[in-house]
């Protein structure tokens, strides 16, 4: 999008004024890949309904099905790979490419970006691949091997965000907890989030990081978290399951006595730190004990945000051709009862909030209803976990992006319910734009469809 940007294309939304649509899409797992496919038929409707010339396939999908989008759907002008980004211009305009293999992507400070989150969060992506070898994962085959962003890139795109009025940013990679490993640096992501953490700012600020490999998490790591107040008390880490005997066919390792040590020692270094982690059921051979293993190790680790996800038997993943697979229907239900499980450990956990004073980060007027304004806590990633209600302002009505205290009144299964109870912050607004930047001399109109 900033590229095309800054060629002098201008964004919107409406895809039923774009003169180009480029549909961004993901196939990790089935949902994934048949949204992309139902969002690229829909907007191949535009081009026999709207002002739409080309339409355009760009993401993961293109690495998987290249040639069967080319065979199969005639209506699509174009396809980008998560390596051909630099071709988005070419393939919006109609030029045909180049015919190079192209190098491995990662962006860089220096390209152009167009920010699509609200105008107070952004993401920055500090690393590109991996080289875990996950069997039920697909990604390292069409993202790469590993690769760390330059440490003065990262820092200096960071630096340039929060000067624009960003509050909060949140770190982003396949891996993390890998970052500068294949630079020669020890403790990389320690060292950038203290470096982050100490960039001077106006207002407020919140960095927080996600997808932590559990190996991965030194004590070095846990120490800077704890140290640095900017730096949000919030560890990511996707576990995957707790049986040792599934997690040997993932190949993870591990077991979940292993990673209740690693909890107690989250905890015991980062005071008030919420974990949150990831499960897959119905893996190949998780056997009813297994499962049995997952819900007691879900129940005594008494996480603060929990994700299931039912196993996806993709193709050319490595546990494609395991044996013992799991139906359906049993995978469903074991998906209900851990989530029932977490349900209920969540609920426990935010009324233990109940009565306290905390910051939150406010979003703005709430998609649910107009009587309430939504915010979050640091302990509440955006887009994934639960929210802050606000139905009371008292003396300072209040602004999106602005740093706040909430008194939490009320508590859900995953939601919190409260009243702001400070004489409102004094901090220069955000100065940078807001969703989508739009440029007043355009030549076509790039409808982006981000899935």
């Amino acid at each position: 999008m900033g590229q095309l940007v800054a060629k002098g294309h201008e964004l919107t939304p409406n895809a039923s004024e774009a003169d180009v649509i480029v549909v961004n899409t993901c196939s990790f797992i089935d949902p994934a890949k048949q949204e992309s496919v139902d969002t690229i038929l829909e907007m191949a409707e535009y081009k026999k309904t709207g002002r739409a010339q080309r339409l355009v396939v760009a993401g993961c999908l293109v690495e998987r099905f290249r040639g069967d989008i080319r065979d199969n759907m005639p209506e699509v002008d174009a396809v980008v790979g998560t390596n051909e980004v630099e071709r988005i211009v070419e393939a919006c305009e109609g030029v045909e490419p180049r015919p190079e293999t192209p190098a491995p992507y990662l962006y860089h400070d220096l390209t152009p970006r167009v920010l699509t989150t609200a105008r107070h969060s952004a993401y920055i992506k500090i690393a590109e691949g991996c080289d875990h070898p996950c069997s039920f994962c697909v990604i390292p085959q069409f993202r790469g091997a590993f690769r760390s962003r330059r440490f003065e890139s990262v820092v200096s795109e960071a630096t340039r965000l929060f000067a624009q009025g960003v509050r909060e940013i949140n770190l982003i990679g396949q891996d993390t907890t890998c970052y500068g490993e294949d630079l020669g640096v020890k403790d990389g992501l320690a060292a950038l989030l203290a470096r982050l953490a100490g960039i001077p700012t106006e207002h407020p600020k919140w960095v927080r990081s996600l997808y932590c490999y559990p190996n991965r998490i030194t004590q070095k790591l846990l120490d800077t978290i704890a140290e640095h107040e900017a730096l949000v008390k919030y560890i990511d880490v996707p576990l995957q399951h707790a049986s040792a005997s599934v997690l040997k066919r993932m190949k993870r390792g591990a077991s979940g006595d292993i990673f209740l040590k690693l909890v107690e020692r989250i905890r015991k270094t980062i005071p008030g730190v919420a974990i949150r982690t990831s499960m897959i059921v119905g893996f190949p051979g998780e056997t009813q004990a297994d499962f049995d293993e997952l819900c007691a190790f879900v129940k005594q680790a008494r996480f603060d945000r929990l994700g299931v996800f039912s196993y996806s038997d993709e193709e050319t993943s490595g546990s494609y051709q395991l044996d013992a697979k799991v139906d359906g229907r049993t995978i469903y239900n074991r998906k209900r009862r851990l989530m029932s499980i977490q349900r209920r450990l969540s609920l426990a956990s935010n009324q233990k909030l109940v009565g306290r004073e905390l910051p939150v980060i406010v979003e703005g007027p709430s998609q649910e209803t107009e009587l309430l304004w939504e915010a979050r806590l640091a302990t509440q990633a955006p887009e994934i976990d639960g929210v802050c209600y606000i139905n009371d302002f008292g003396d300072f009505e209040p602004k999106p992006g602005q740093i706040r205290r909430l008194k939490v009144t009320e508590a859900h299964d995953y939601d919190l319910v409260g009243e702001l109870v400070d004489a409102g912050p004094v901090e220069t607004p955000p100065r940078h734009s807001g969703l989508l930047q739009i440029l007043p001399m355009t030549r076509q109109q790039i409808g982006p469809m981000s899935r």
